[in-house]
């Protein structure tokens, strides 16, 4: 019995066949075969009569598209254009626009042709971007005579139906031309479709040429010589269809422009099936079951949901940070299996909680004595202030002045105790580092600025700008021609349909601009989600990284380059959700 004990799976399939399946197979053994042979006999009566409702509405179909032939009678200018032989340009676009309308009247053709015999002319409307289309209209037969000629063509490894009709010049005999209709099978479908079950194979039939025009099986095989045993305009018959037995139900249909033949192939799993759904309805046999199933559901239902509770006990300690946790149960099943799994991974992740935290204690033990060892920033700040006294000693005004710029350029970035700060300081070190910029350059570099007077109020992370600033210099204007301009534009705009702000950031330079190569790759590092110490613009990089985090989904952002011209980077941040989530937080 081992072979039971470690399979839950196998512990439900034993008790399921004792408790459920051998009192039905008791109560049902002695009344099956009598069932059987009327339940064969009431599925020939319902088909039939579903058959024959379905065979209207298909006689109904094809007169209708008979008629949709005869539409070119009753337009008096066409049937002028038809009888001429002048070839102009006027009468091909009238005569090619009524094949069109014919061709778009119905979302079931495949196209509609009109070969005219008076202007040796082909007037055809379809999906001619197919090629199996294309040789589908090359594919007709020539006919005689004023009758509805129906024919069985084939269209990508399928069966479409084209019916071809003259048209004759009444009331003499001269035909002016020819109107083919591809048509496809999916309209039949769905009328055959529409009573009939899905697990039954339906055959229409064109009786004149022996094809068949419609299956619901891909492979038909063995359903051959079942012509010869339809005989009458309704019966039934026993058979084979693809190599298993059961009864086919077949309705004529005598339509003068197409006779055919319907055929419901069912098989005798389906009636034995319906025999037993009858059975089952036994009103004793069925509370019995109910008694069973809920006395099968109590047990089920503890053994199941016990080890589910225990592991559930476990999770809450592990939410709360104890993993000091120990396995209660000895099973050996899947369920047991499942507790050893979780509390093995239990073990794995309180070691590896332990290995993280010890190596976040040795990073910040080293970056305590990284700071330890840099140069103090207020000595570093009163040395610059000392030297900025000697300028204006000196009278070096200009001197002075930078000196004071570089000084709060410093102490902005080195003050590590902000992250998130007013956007007007992120201006307002925009402008110190472009001053001294643009003193360095001369007259190469010009710079401007545009800001909307309430977006100087929002809280932006810290150093946003000058990593943008920086790369336009760097890469655009040194690396270019030495010389050209930046412009920042801040813009603060509402979404009338969400009704959030959104903050728009764009830095512009006419500088020696970005390849598209290398733009795509800094969109491949951005989606790896993580900081980046390569090449591809990291502070770029490293800016968008760092919105993504702070605003998630909210942030989007864009690149374009045009060398020399203009290269902008687009930041757009919805504000009002990040504040929500903040305030959540």
């Amino acid at each position: 019995m081992k072979w039971l004990k470690r399979s839950l799976f196998r512990k439900l399939l034993v008790v399921m066949l004792c408790v459920a399946i051998l009192p039905f197979l008791l109560a049902s053994v002695f009344a099956y075969r009598t069932i059987s042979s009327s339940m064969e006999q009431q599925v020939i009566d319902v088909n039939q009569n579903a058959m024959e409702i379905i065979s209207n509405n298909l006689k109904i179909y094809f007169e209708d598209l008979n008629m949709l032939t005869g539409s070119f009678y009753v337009d008096p200018q066409l049937m002028k254009y038809l009888r001429s032989t002048e070839i102009s340009a006027l009468q091909k676009l009238y005569i090619y626009n009524k094949v069109n309308a014919m061709y778009i009247s119905r979302p079931e053709f495949h196209g509609v042709q009109y070969i005219s015999k008076t202007k040796n002319l082909t007037f055809t409307s379809s999906d001619v971007g197919n090629n199996e289309i294309k040789k589908m209209l090359g594919d007709y037969d020539e006919i005689e005579g004023e009758a509805t000629v129906y024919s069985v063509k084939s269209l990508g490894g399928k069966n479409i139906l084209l019916i071809q009709k003259n048209l004759v010049d009444y009331p003499g005999a001269t035909v002016l031309g020819t109107i083919n209709i591809y048509v496809s099978l999916s309209e039949i479908d769905k009328l055959i479709h529409t009573q009939l079950l899905q697990d039954s194979a339906y055959f229409l039939m064109i009786n004149e040429q022996k094809q068949f025009l419609y299956s619901s099986l891909e492979q038909t095989t063995g359903v051959g010589s079942i012509q010869s045993k339809m005989t009458g305009s309704k019966g039934s018959f026993a058979g084979e269809m693809n190599g298993k037995k059961g009864v086919f139900i077949y309705s004529n249909n005598a339509n003068k422009n197409l006779p055919f033949t319907l055929v419901k192939y069912v098989s005798d799993s389906v009636i034995n099936a319906s025999a037993y759904t009858t059975l089952s309805q036994s009103v004793v046999i069925l509370l019995i079951a109910i008694i069973f199933v809920i006395i099968l559901a109590v047990i089920l239902s503890y053994f199941i949901i016990l080890p589910i509770k225990r592991l559930l006990r476990s999770m809450v300690r592990v939410e709360q940070g104890n993993f000091d946790i120990e396995k209660e149960s000895q099973r050996i099943d899947e369920l047991g299996i499942l507790e050893d799994r979780f509390y093995t991974m239990v073990r794995n992740l309180d070691e590896f909680m332990n290995r993280e935290y010890r190596y976040r204690l040795e990073l910040s033990t080293a970056q305590l004595k990284m700071l330890q060892a840099q140069i103090n920033p207020h000595f570093l700040y009163n040395t610059m202030q000392y030297i900025g006294t000697v300028a204006l000693k000196m009278k070096a005004y200009e001197l002075s002045d930078k000196i004071a710029e570089l000084g709060s350029i410093l102490r902005y970035s080195m003050d590590f105790r902000t992250d998130v700060v007013m956007l007007s300081m992120e201006i307002k070190h925009i402008e110190d580092y472009m001053s001294i910029q643009l003193g360095r350059f001369k007259n190469k570099l010009t710079y401007s600025m545009t800001c909307h007077p309430e977006a100087a109020s929002i809280e932006v992370p810290k150093m946003l700008l000058q990593p943008l600033i920086e790369n336009s210099i760097v890469h655009g204007i040194e690396k270019g021609r030495g010389y050209g301009s930046i412009r920042l534009e801040i813009d603060l705009s509402s979404n009338e349909e969400t009704e959030n702000h959104v903050l728009l950031i764009r830095v512009i330079d006419n500088g020696k601009g970005i390849p598209a190569e290398k733009i795509e790759a800094i969109r491949s590092d951005y989606l790896e989600d993580k900081l980046h110490y390569g090449q591809n613009g990291i502070g770029l990089i490293n800016v968008l990284q760092r919105l993504r985090l702070l605003y998630g989904s909210d942030f989007t952002w864009d690149m374009t380059s045009v060398p020399y011209e203009a290269t902008i980077i687009s930041l757009n941040i919805v504000l009002d959700k990040t504040e929500e989530r903040k305030e959540q937080q």
